[in-house]
């Protein structure tokens, strides 16, 4: 087993345990946390698979921007356990019929899949330089509409903060 084999099954676990975390973890600062190590996790297996620049951009937006949002979210929320209703048998009944049922699905749909085998790809797939080039030649009015897009949105944003 290679050297990129053995770092993509520790980010596997790694990212597997975290996400565990996020989903069982009791108090909301640590799942929030358990989430941006699964993310960098996720990052990782971007650069394994020579996308550094999505794998710098995953870390900005999400592990970044979205995280510190969520952060910022749970700490002003002051979640007190005693002021929460307690749920209902059937809600949690319901809760594990239905996700029984997407993990049915989800073996099946799983079933039919194959693998492909693992194969060197070509080196300059996910290079920043690449993908500036075909940006800015093949899909610069896209690029150019999103920015407009964005910009009236922040516009947007700006008015409606004002109010």
């Amino acid at each position: 087993m290679g050297i990129q084999q053995t770092l993509f099954m520790v980010l596997a676990v790694i990212s597997l345990i975290t996400a565990l975390g996020v989903v069982l973890s009791k108090s909301p600062v640590s799942s929030v946390l358990c989430l941006i190590l699964t993310f960098f996790t996720i990052a990782g297996h971007y650069i394994l698979l020579n996308a550094q620049f999505l794998a710098v951009v995953h870390i900005i937006v999400y592990a970044g921007a979205i995280m510190v949002l969520f952060l910022f979210v749970i700490m002003l929320m002051n979640l007190n356990t005693e002021g929460e209703p307690q749920k209902r048998n059937w809600l949690k009944y319901a809760g594990a019929i239905s996700g029984g049922a997407l993990l049915v699905v989800l073996v099946a749909a799983i079933r039919d899949t194959s693998m492909p085998a693992l194969s060197p790809q070509s080196t300059d797939v996910g290079l920043i330089h690449n993908l500036g080039t075909l940006l800015f030649s093949k899909y610069v009015a896209p690029f150019e509409i999103s920015s407009v897009l964005f910009l009236s949105a922040m516009v947007g944003a700006v008015v409606v903060g004002k109010k």
